[in-house]
């Protein structure tokens, strides 16, 4: 089996896209394939030791899901179903999808309902990003001059989402058990 777990919402795909741009840098040994959350049953989530985690912002700095006008469920409707569980022992980086431009005051505000949820039920969370080079205004996911998780702006920033996800992945490395080459290799 497969150790690292790779979860994401999304509302237009660009999130998938980012998952499987994820998976494509390691091999089938190292990372499952990347599952939509509305397709994920408990105990599959609940499988992995290591997770990579992704997640659009949407509206007014809302996690993806059915209230936030979605078109199918996504985190807002999965989360529920992870309440009771501990996730102790667990490793988990957090990648987060939004636009710095029109949505100046909310930037990735759902990466910071993620690690939140998941840091209050014990979960080791890796995978800060540094917040230098991007023009928001306000962030529920910034921690000092860091990000709670990777930031992604395919709107106005897509020249950079290769790099910044290669820089990423190197930091996070280690976390999973990872060779650090393994992921600087791919970059």
């Amino acid at each position: 089996m497969a150790k690292i777990g790779i979860f994401f919402g999304t509302d237009t795909g660009n999130t998938r896209k980012i998952a499987k741009q994820i998976k494509r840098q390691f091999d089938d040994e190292l990372m499952a394939k990347p599952l939509n959350v509305n397709r994920t049953e408990v105990d599959d989530f609940m499988s992995y030791d290591f997770l990579i985690l992704g997640t659009p912002t949407l509206g007014d700095g809302l996690l993806p899901g059915l209230s936030a006008d979605a078109e199918s469920e996504s985190w807002e409707e999965f989360l529920p179903k992870l309440e009771d569980q501990s996730f102790e022992g667990k490793t988990i980086a957090i990648y987060g999808l939004g636009d710095q431009v029109t949505y100046p005051l909310e930037f990735i505000n759902a990466v910071f309902f993620l690690h939140e949820f998941f840091e209050e039920r014990g979960a080791k969370m890796v995978g800060y990003w540094p917040t230098e080079g991007y023009g928001f205004e306000e962030s529920m996911a910034v921690d000092g001059d860091h990000f709670l998780g990777l930031a992604l702006d395919l709107d106005n920033e897509s020249m950079l989402t290769e790099e910044r996800l290669a820089g990423w992945l190197a930091s996070i490395a280690e976390n999973f058990g990872l060779p650090v080459s393994a992921a600087s290799d791919a970059a």
